[in-house]
C-alpha cells in the first residue's frame, strides 16, 4: 500500500456530522494529497453556512496530521480553493522526517467512538482535565460538572431536542441519515447506535415513516415526551460533566472553523486515550446561532422562538462573551460498551480522479 493510501487509511476514521463523511481524496502522489471538502448546507438545517461540515474538515485534517506520524512523516495542509458554493480543496504535502515519532493519539483513532447511552456520574480526575486542556491548547474548556449544571445543560438539550423533533426541515435530515434494524453503517447512521431501547426504536421508526406520521404523533400523542426524556434528559445528568470548547476568538472565518475542528478532535481523542467517552452536543449552538443572526430556518414559529431560548440560556449559563466563542459541546463519561456504532466508507469509495467529482463519487 502507498504511503498516502496507508495515511488517508487511518485519517478516514474522522467524525463528521450524522457520519456524512464531507470529504474526498485526490491523490496527486505519494506526498500529495488533494482533499476534497464539501458541505451538507442545502438539505441539512444543521449545516448553517457549512459551519458543521468545515468542523468535520478540521478534524480530518487533525486526524491526517496524526496518522502520518506513524510512518515518520508530517503532513503540511493549506487551503488550494474555496468557492461560494462550499467546496474546499486542501492541498496536503507529506514530508519524511526521520526525527517524527509516533503521537501517542493514533493507536485510538479507530477506537473513537460516540457514547449516546447514559455513561454514569463518576467525577473526573484533576488529571485527567488537565490533559483535555492541554490538548486543545490555544482553545480552552468550561467545565459544567455540578449536578446542578448537569441538569441545567440536560434540560437545555431536552428543549433543544423539541425543535429537532416538531420541524420538518429536521425530520427530512433524520430519515435520510438513520439505518434502521442494524448495528454498522458505512454511511449512516446505525439505529443501535442512537442510544434507544428496543421498543423505543420500533416506535421511532414507525413513526418517522412520514412527517404527517411524525406531526400526528406529536401534537395529539405526546410524541417528543420520551425521547426527550430518555435521549436527552437521562444521559444528560448521568455523565461526568458537560463540556464546551471555546475559540480564543469567535470563529468568523474558514481557517478559525478548521482550527476548531482540530482542537476538537484533539480533544476526542485525548479523551479516548483516557478511557473516557464523548457525546456531541452541537445543534444547540446552530439553533442559537440562528436566532442571534435573526435567521429563519423553518416554517414552524414556534421553533424560532424556542432558539431565542436556547440562546439565551446559553448566555446564561457560559456567560454571553464566551458563548459566542464556543465552537463545541458534549457531555463526557467513563468508557463503557457501546451498541452500535458509524463505520466509514472504503479508502476506494472515497477517491476521486477529477475534481468534478462530487461527495456521492464511489
Amino acid at each position: 500500500m502507498r504511503l498516502c493510501d496507508q495515511v488517508l487509511d487511518l485519517a478516514r476514521w474522522a467524525p463528521s456530522g450524522d457520519n456524512s463523511q464531507p470529504w474526498r481524496f485526490e491523490i496527486r502522489s505519494n506526498f500529495e494529497i488533494f482533499i476534497h471538502g464539501y458541505d451538507t448546507r442545502d438539505h441539512c438545517v444543521y449545516d448553517l453556512d457549512g459551519w458543521a461540515s468545515q468542523l468535520a474538515h478540521g478534524a480530518l485534517l487533525e486526524t491526517l496530521t496524526l496518522a502520518a506520524t506513524r510512518f515518520g512523516h508530517r503532513a503540511r495542509s493549506s487551503i488550494a480553493s474555496e468557492d461560494p458554493r462550499g467546496h474546499i480543496v486542501y492541498k496536503v504535502v507529506l514530508e519524511t522526517d526521520p526525527t517524527v515519532v509516533e503521537d501517542p493519539l493514533v493507536s485510538v483513532i479507530p477506537e473513537r467512538v460516540v457514547q449516546r447511552r447514559p455513561m454514569g456520574s463518576k467525577r473526573m480526575l484533576a488529571e485527567h482535565r488537565l490533559a483535555l486542556e492541554h490538548a486543545v491548547q490555544p482553545y480552552s474548556v468550561i467545565w459544567l460538572d455540578s449536578w446542578s449544571a448537569r441538569a441545567a445543560m440536560a434540560s437545555l438539550n431536552a428543549r433543544n431536542a423539541h425543535i429537532r423533533l416538531t420541524i420538518p426541515e429536521a425530520f427530512a435530515v433524520h430519515k435520510a441519515v438513520i439505518a434502521w434494524n442494524c448495528e454498522t453503517s458505512e454511511d449512516r447512521l446505525p439505529a443501535a447506535s442512537l442510544g434507544a431501547d428496543p421498543i423505543l426504536l420500533g416506535i421511532m421508526q414507525w413513526v418517522m415513516a412520514s412527517w404527517e406520521r411524525q406531526s400526528f404523533f406529536n401534537h395529539y400523542l405526546g410524541g417528543t415526551v420520551m425521547p426527550r426524556l430518555l435521549l436527552d434528559f437521562l444521559p444528560g445528568i448521568l455523565c461526568s460533566a458537560h463540556f464546551a470548547i471555546l475559540g480564543p476568538s469567535e470563529p468568523r472565518s474558514t481557517v478559525d472553523r478548521i482550527a476548531a475542528g482540530r482542537a476538537v478532535q484533539r480533544f476526542w481523542l485525548t479523551a479516548t486515550r483516557l478511557k473516557l467517552q464523548v457525546q456531541p452536543s452541537y445543534t444547540p449552538l446552530v439553533f442559537a446561532r440562528y436566532a442571534r443572526e435573526h435567521r429563519h430556518f423553518t416554517r414552524v414559529e414556534q421553533a424560532h422562538g424556542t432558539a431565542r431560548e436556547i440562546a439565551r440560556r446559553l448566555d446564561e449559563m457560559l456567560g454571553s462573551g464566551e458563548a459566542i466563542r464556543t465552537v463545541f459541546l458534549g457531555r463526557i463519561g467513563p468508557a463503557r460498551a457501546v451498541k452500535g456504532r458509524s463505520l466509514r466508507l472504503p479508502l476506494d469509495r472515497l477517491m476521486v480522479t477529477t475534481t468534478r467529482e462530487s461527495p456521492t463519487a464511489s
